[in-house]
């Protein structure tokens, strides 16, 4: 049996015996061990992005965002952090914060990427938004990321500020 990350191949074998005569008439049987036939089985090989797309499908057949509680969707990249409330009914979005915005990225020196306290600063902003919008409850989508860290930091940070959730 040979082993990939990917595949794996069995080797099936096969006996055969075959019977031989002697030239002085007595018989002889030898054994012969040949292989049969290969197999191979492919897995399919997934990347923690597809594993995490595959979750926030299955997310989103459960939460969905109303004209009365919109859908809090955050979005998490290597070097930003981005929040969006949407009205799924309307296909609209009524208000978003990112660390690409001027006063959230001035503020902040995330050379390294958006820290734990970058990710409250957008929540801060983002629950800023919404009130200003009268927006008061939302449903809180996490895009398939775990609730932990940056994802963990930005909800907290924007219940803190008058979100509900």
């Amino acid at each position: 049996m040979w082993c990939n990350s990917t595949s794996i191949t069995l080797s099936f074998l096969q006996t055969t015996t075959h019977h031989s005569q002697l030239s002085n008439g007595v018989g002889r049987n030898s054994v012969q061990i040949v292989p049969l036939r290969r197999l191979t089985l492919e897995a399919a090989a997934t990347t923690r992005r597809e594993d995490r797309t595959a979750r926030h499908i299955r997310i989103r057949k459960k939460v969905e965002g109303t004209p009365e509680r919109p859908r809090l969707c955050v979005f998490r990249s290597n070097k930003h952090i981005y929040a969006q409330v949407i009205d799924d009914t309307k296909m609209h979005t009524l208000a978003s914060a990112s660390t690409m915005q001027k006063p959230i990225s001035e503020e902040f020196d995330y050379s390294s990427g958006p820290t734990i306290d970058v990710a409250k600063r957008v929540g801060e902003a983002i629950a800023k938004a919404c009130l200003e919008k009268g927006i008061e409850k939302v449903a809180f989508d996490r895009g398939g990321y775990p609730y932990h860290g940056r994802i963990e930091a930005l909800a907290d940070a924007a219940r803190e500020h008058g979100l509900q959730f």
